[in-house]
């Protein structure tokens, strides 16, 4: 094969390969004038409970093929997705108004108990046009809100409402090209896109760019929907005001379902298409949280420099450039951390346990590093909905490898060498945190040399003054500056949970995670040497307690670990 043959072939495959690494998460649909278009319906979910329900638990209208489920990821079953087939269809660039759906059976009693209750707890209905969630726009003191889905109804004067006729906008943006797509994204790149049309189609289409909703509360004429089959025209006009209701839902009585559609062109590209989902809101907060942040790093780094520059290095510095005698006499006045030189080492309480979370820590850490990193990337795009709880699963389970190794390891450093129990130590840090992987990583563990120690461990334990106040109590405290890192964007997070939105600003939140690491290993090395220095030897568990818990004990433990045996390394005391 010649060379030409060898670069045409990489440059197709490496065209290929852009296909599978388009960020965005799915491939432009293109349609044709009067193509049909389905909507799909998500799980009912609401901010009050947070416990999702199938959308047609509820006496809403059922497609005339019946309900199917749509095909779903790991990661959306487990956030309690169940997308399924709906009866509003639509038909590209085809404006429809007063479209009949369906008159639903007389409600019963325990339906219309079942209404009240779903509207009482603010549920949400959710609907899919071309893996665009519909979106709400409501106003409020003058400011535009979005929201994703509509409510079921809602409650004036303890009388309850249902939303029985919806109001579709779809937003549309021409296509004219017949194979490959050449669409500009937010950047300056150029993305080269297949697309999914029919085939044999060359008739210029559209791609669906936006999906809207207005939610109406309609009362309907019975007389006129009585012999009306489904997506039959509704022989009257349909005033949609979504500022007022008029349909309140009664026992014994049926409910009307109808709905309208339009169809917009807009200037908005394909790539861009989730920016009114993924509109970037209290900017200014992330970069306050990252200088607030930036500012607790300074200050902790500055009394790690004195630690090290004029207390330790000062000490060790004097230590070497005295002869052996003098070295002799001055270990007989020893003061401060130099005096547990015999116990820094010795095993802590409970050692197994200690190792087991240390290895599940380093196994979270990991996991949380890497899946955050890939969705700062891009590759988990809340376009392909599960993948980001997918990848969260994924990683885990791989690094179990790295949780067995650590636990191990550090069981046979503290055990001196021994091997025995390392079995004991990786099964129970796979059953802590599930993963049979960790076992694997026991077993390289036991394999890996142990960590040794720089100094030797007296056989009978030191002492440990009285202190003036409980050591505990500083570990608590110190707690608070890892949290006062973390909880800006911890607010963010949780608000996208409880008020079902979507979180996507990763790339802040991988810049606090690399702040947090800095900031847990800082504290725990700060409050290891201040407890060295008033001769508290039992370091272990304090170290890993200061930075709070799993991950960020474990980062605390390791950054404490290191600087002792640093520590102790560097000078000679018997």
């Amino acid at each position: 094969m010649g060379h030409v043959e060898i670069w045409v072939l990489t440059m197709w495959v490496i065209f290929q390969s852009g296909y599978g690494f388009y960020l965005p998460g799915s491939y432009p649909h293109k349609y044709v004038v009067g193509d049909p278009l389905s909507v799909k319906v998500n799980s009912l979910t609401s901010i009050d409970t947070e416990m999702p329900f199938s959308y047609y638990s509820l006496p809403f209208c059922k497609p005339k093929e019946g309900v199917k489920d749509s095909a779903e990821n790991l990661g959306e079953l487990l956030m309690g997705d169940r997308i399924e087939n709906s009866p509003y269809k639509f038909k590209m660039y085809v404006n429809e108004s007063e479209i009949f759906l369906c008159q639903s059976k007389k409600l019963s009693a325990d339906d219309f108990k079942l209404l009240k209750k779903r509207i009482d707890e603010m549920y949400q209905v959710n609907l899919i046009l071309d893996n665009l969630p519909a979106i709400r726009y409501t106003k409020k003191e003058g400011f535009m809100l979005r929201w994703t889905g509509y409510p079921v109804g809602v409650k004036v004067q303890n009388v309850y409402y249902l939303f029985n006729h919806l109001k579709f906008k779809v937003l549309i943006h021409k296509y004219e090209e017949t194979s490959v797509a050449r669409v500009m994204g937010t950047g300056d790149a150029v993305e080269v896109m297949p697309t999914v049309t029919k085939e044999g189609s060359d008739m210029p289409g559209h791609m669906v760019v936006g999906f809207e909703v207005v939610p109406c509360s309609v009362v309907h004429d019975g007389n006129l929907v009585n012999k009306l089959k489904m997506y039959e025209k509704y022989q009257s006009p349909i005033k949609c005001d979504p500022n007022a209701v008029s349909m309140p839902i009664k026992e014994g009585e049926p409910i009307v379902f109808t709905y309208e559609v339009a169809f917009e062109e807009s200037d908005i590209k394909w790539p861009s298409r989730w920016d009114a989902y993924l509109k970037m809101e209290g900017s200014k907060v992330h970069w306050f949280s990252i200088l607030n942040s930036l500012l607790v790093i300074i200050f902790l780094a500055g009394i790690v420099l004195v630690i090290f520059l004029r207390t330790v290095r000062r000490d060790l510095t004097r230590y070497e450039e005295l002869d052996k005698e003098s070295q002799v006499q001055m270990n007989e006045e020893l003061s401060g951390w130099k005096l547990v030189v015999g116990d820094v080492f010795r095993a802590p309480s409970n050692p197994a346990l200690l190792c087991i979370l240390i290895g599940d820590g380093v196994q979270i850490l990991g996991m949380a590093i890497v899946t955050i990193l890939f969705a700062a990337l891009g590759f988990m795009s809340p376009a392909s909905r599960g993948t980001l709880i997918t990848g969260m699963l994924f990683f885990y389970l791989i690094l179990g490898i790295a949780a067995g190794y650590v636990a191990v390891r550090l069981w046979r450093t503290i055990g001196c060498g021994d091997h025995k129990g390392w079995i004991s130590v990786a099964w129970k840090a796979a059953c802590f945190f599930p993963v049979p992987l960790t076992l694997l990583g026991g077993y390289f563990g036991a394999k890996a040399h142990h960590i040794e120690y720089p100094v030797r461990t007296n056989q009978i334990p030191r002492e440990i003054p009285a202190q003036k106040y409980p050591s505990w109590l500083l570990v608590l405290g110190a707690g608070t500056l890892p949290f006062g890192t973390l909880f800006i964007e911890l607010f963010f997070i949780m608000s996208s949970i409880w008020m079902g939105r979507v979180y996507y600003v990763f790339g802040f939140l991988f810049i606090v995670l690399i702040l947090l690491v800095v900031v847990c290993a800082e504290v725990s090395l700060v409050l290891t040497y201040m407890h060295l220095c008033v001769e508290d030897w039992k370091w272990w568990w304090k170290s890993f307690f200061a930075s709070v818990m799993l991950a960020t004990g474990t980062v605390g433990f390791l950054s404490s670990f290191w600087f002792v045996h640093y520590l102790f390394a560097s000078v000679k005391l018997d």
